[in-house]
Formats: C-alpha cells, sequence, structure tokens
C-alpha cells in the first residue's frame, strides 16, 4: 500500500495546498532554479509544476500581462516528476535513455492550437491552459530547441 504524499507543494512558495497545476516538457526542466543536478533527459515523461492562489495569480499576470515566463522563479526542487533511476530502482533493471521527441512534439502541438484556437468565440480553452501553452512555447524558444519530426 502507497502511503507516500500525493500532492505537491507550490514551486514557487512552497506552500503545501495547491491550486492549480501546468505540465512543462522534461527539456524546461533546465529552465527551473535549482535544476543544476537534475538529468533531464533522464525524466520519464512531463514535469509538473503546482502553484498556490496567491502565486497562480502571479504567474497568471506574468505571463498574459507581463508576456514573461516564471519558468526561472520555479524551483526544480518542488516540481513533480519521475526519474528514469527511479524506475531502475523500482525493477532491479536498467533502462535506456527516454525518447522524449514524441512528448515533446505533442506538449507544443498542442500549445500551438491552444494559443491559435483561444481567442476564438468558441473556443473551450481555459485561462490555465493559455497559460502552460504559453509557457510550453517559450522554454522551447528559449532554449533554443525545437521537437525532432
Amino acid at each position: 500500500m502507497y502511503t507516500g504524499k500525493t500532492q505537491q507543494p507550490c514551486c514557487l512558495c512552497g506552500r503545501e495546498e495547491t491550486d492549480v497545476r501546468i505540465d512543462i516538457p522534461p527539456r524546461a526542466v533546465q529552465l527551473l532554479e535549482n535544476s543544476g543536478p537534475i538529468a533531464w533527459r533522464d525524466i520519464e515523461g512531463d514535469v509538473s509544476l503546482h502553484f498556490c492562489e496567491s502565486d497562480w495569480e502571479t504567474v497568471r499576470d506574468l505571463v498574459l500581462d507581463a508576456g514573461m515566463t516564471p519558468l526561472p522563479r520555479c524551483n526544480a526542487a518542488r516540481a513533480d516528476f519521475v526519474l528514469r533511476e527511479d524506475f531502475e530502482a523500482l525493477l532491479n533493471d536498467v533502462r535506456e535513455e527516454p525518447d522524449q521527441a514524441p512528448l515533446e512534439r505533442e506538449m507544443l502541438a498542442e500549445a500551438d492550437r491552444v494559443v491559435a484556437e483561444f481567442d476564438d468565440a468558441d473556443s473551450l480553452h481555459s485561462e490555465r491552459a493559455l497559460v502552460e501553452a504559453r509557457i510550453v512555447q517559450w522554454a522551447f524558444e528559449e532554449l533554443g530547441a525545437q521537437p525532432t519530426p
């Protein structure tokens, strides 16, 4: 039976009560504060960042009003992700380095779609989805990397 912690702290202030989660590609971990020792190429799947209510308002304003990414202010130690080594320790097996290209292509395509459709009157995208999409786009731009086809 798993009895571990099921909620992630706010990646900005560390508060335990969080209201909003966004997902970023593993490559974007490099842009987070305290990310130096993390081998982003060994991350399995996406990376989740959680925000408390007051910090989410700040993130929302930063992205939508100021056109800035909050990633350098987010603490990588408070991000939620799974490293390949965790699986290896659990299974007592060595796995190949994950191929993140499909996940990156999917995340960037979804981000582009959300941004393109957001102003459409029929759009069902939330403001949270738009903030996440812009952060994903900016992360790839800042890193100078596009997902491989």
